[in-house]
């Protein structure tokens, strides 16, 4: 596993104080767990985004750390991920994380999945 130089996915401050968060309520050993951000079959739109901790990395993921965070993503997704912006927000317009995705050409209109 190494880390990658140009990271697949950029992470506003906003979602890494969540993740943060989220992984102290929850008991997570960063020394031991990655967050994994995939691409899926499924949505209205046809793809939706996966994130969530694992314990296991492949040798073909690609790996970055942000803010003492390691990201891993299967090369797959990357290619669906390249150039996207994970954000969080907890305002009246959606609360939740929220993917900035400059190839997807369509989404729902929940916003929890997209097409290319």
């Amino acid at each position: 596993m190494s880390l990658t130089e140009t990271p697949v996915i950029a992470i506003t401050d906003a979602a890494l104080r969540k993740l943060k968060d989220t992984a102290a309520r929850e008991g997570v050993d960063f020394n031991a767990t990655v967050l994994r951000i995939a691409v899926v079959p499924g949505g209205c739109s046809g793809l939706t985004y996966d994130l969530g901790w694992d314990s296991v990395t492949n040798p073909q993921d690609e790996v970055l750390e942000q803010d003492g965070i390691r990201i891993a993503v299967d090369p797959r997704s990357a290619a669906y991920l390249s150039g996207t912006t994970l954000d969080f927000s907890d305002g009246l317009e959606g609360k939740g994380f929220h993917f900035q995705n400059p190839q997807a050409v369509r989404n729902c209109a929940c916003g929890e999945s997209f097409g290319l």
